[in-house]
């Protein structure tokens, strides 16, 4: 009998990964087409504990005059480095997105200009609380970005064909919630019932803004 303990945590671990589910959202535009850059969080339906996710470090650059990533998707806690790749100054401010043009701010910080064969300047945050956060600049106003801070362990972002997926989900109820940063109004959540494959289409009122045309150094644009 001294297996015992043994087996009895092999057969718990095998139902827990039985239980495991992948689960596939496909998200659509106000016109029906699909809606990449969109994020897709699962949350436990009411009552049910929610697992704390592992926090992670990313880095978010400032170069020819975009954030890159546009969007980034961190679990809560995660530290999210900026650095400033181009030769001149940037400021990096964010807050939420709705009070970010009153001036509302989370954080915000200068970057000097990079310097050629020198490490480029910059700073981290930590992403403390759940939710949406604008990124911005004061000194280029059509410098755009974003970072979404999950409260779950399942969250992603939309690639080009609007679909992101979502594994090791535990089967049962779930809340599906959506967000994309040209919404003008919150989505509502839609009710889940996670199977082992569970395959969902959200169609949403967004209408994507269309990419910006950037200039490089060299003069061409794309």
């Amino acid at each position: 009998m001294r297996h015992a303990p043994l087996l009895a945590a092999c057969l718990l671990a095998g139902l827990h990964a039985a239980q495991a589910a992948t689960v596939q959202v496909t998200v659509l535009a106000r016109d029906g087409k699909p809606l990449p850059d969109a994020v897709v969080v699962l949350e436990p339906a009411a009552g049910q504990p929610v697992p704390a996710a592992q926090p992670i470090s990313q880095t978010v650059t400032q170069e020819k005059m975009q954030f890159d990533p546009m969007l980034s998707v961190v679990p809560v806690g995660s530290k999210i480095r900026f650095a400033n790749l181009d030769r001149w100054d940037h400021h990096v401010k964010g807050g939420t997105p709705s009070l970010l043009s009153a001036g509302t701010t989370a954080f915000e910080f200068r970057l000097a200009g990079r310097v050629q064969g020198q490490t480029p300047p910059s700073s981290e945050v930590t992403m403390e609380k759940a939710g949406p956060i604008q990124l911005g600049c004061h000194l280029h106003g059509s410098m755009r970005g974003f970072v979404y801070v999950a409260p779950t362990p399942w969250a992603a972002k939309t690639s080009a064909d609007g679909t992101a997926t979502l594994p090791q989900v535990p089967e049962g109820a779930m809340q599906l919630r959506v967000w994309h940063p040209d919404q003008l109004v919150d989505q509502a959540s839609v009710a889940l019932q996670v199977q082992p494959v569970t395959t969902v289409n959200v169609p949403t009122l967004v209408q994507p803004r269309k990419a910006r045309r950037v200039q490089s150094d060299s003069g061409s644009t794309y």
